[in-house]
């Protein structure tokens, strides 16, 4: 009897579709990492899956970095001070900042799977100095 239901219940397992998952990434004034955060600022998802960008702050937004992107990818760039759900369907690295905080350094990078095809590109967009000094650990930490 028990075997059967254990039979059962793999076979149901394996018929249905993978459930896509969704978190959320906060936009901070203050956080881990100094000022301007995004909150974890390094997410890896899996394809089909999305985040919730949620600004804590008023003024905060999440736009995508142009450059930063798998080919054939959507950009970003919903109203500030707006919660923003960013579906992800292609395997790759996806870049984002906080438009009115990027001179701040205010970014995030997302790994969707296990593709790095566009890594090389992501390092060659030149950035601000600030921009620069927090994407370049996040995308060591991708290699």
């Amino acid at each position: 009897m028990i075997f059967r239901a254990l039979v059962a219940a793999t076979a149901l397992a394996v018929a249905l579709p993978a459930i896509a998952d969704e978190v959320s990434v906060k936009m901070l004034n203050g956080g881990p990492g100094g000022v301007m955060v995004f909150d974890p600022a390094l997410v890896r998802r899996k394809p089909g899956d999305s985040i919730r960008f949620v600004p804590t702050d008023k003024g905060h937004n999440v736009a995508a970095i142009k450059g930063v992107a798998p080919d054939g990818a959507d950009y970003v760039k919903p109203a500030v001070w707006q919660e923003s759900v960013v579906k992800f369907d292609e395997e790759g690295i996806y870049g984002f900042k906080c438009s009115p905080h990027d001179m701040m350094g205010m970014v995030a990078l997302v790994l969707v799977g296990d593709a790095r095809d566009n890594l090389e590109a992501a390092k060659s967009v030149q950035h601000n100095r600030l921009m620069q000094k927090r994407i370049e650990p996040l995308l060591a930490q991708v290699q």
